[in-house]
């Protein structure tokens, strides 16, 4: 199994909405993958509130598990998933992520 991690640092500003409203539309565009998408076995994604600890500073995590690194490679190029990836470059300041094989 792969658990893939990612957080974001949001622009205060982008596509004309502010840092909340992007991460609303974000979460949105990442929640509706799975059922278009069902290469992800698991996907969550927390926002805002949801975050209570996180160094540095982080406005929306994904948490998703895969059953292979083929599958995760597979949804990483799946044309749904770059649909929602070119949202989040317009909005996102910056990016962490982790790959971990379980």
């Amino acid at each position: 199994m792969i658990k893939h991690i990612v957080m974001w640092t949001l622009k205060d500003e982008a596509e004309g909405r502010d840092k909340a409203a992007n991460a609303a539309e974000m979460k949105a565009r990442l929640l509706a993958l799975p059922a278009r998408l069902p290469l992800a076995r698991e996907l969550e994604v927390a926002i805002g509130g949801d975050i209570f600890a996180s160094v540095p500073p982080t406005d929306i995590v994904l948490y998703t598990t895969f059953d292979s690194k083929e599958d995760l490679q597979a949804y990483a190029v799946h044309p749904l998933h770059l649909e929602v990836v070119d949202f989040i470059k317009k909005v996102v300041a910056e990016r962490r992520v982790v790959d971990i094989e379980v």
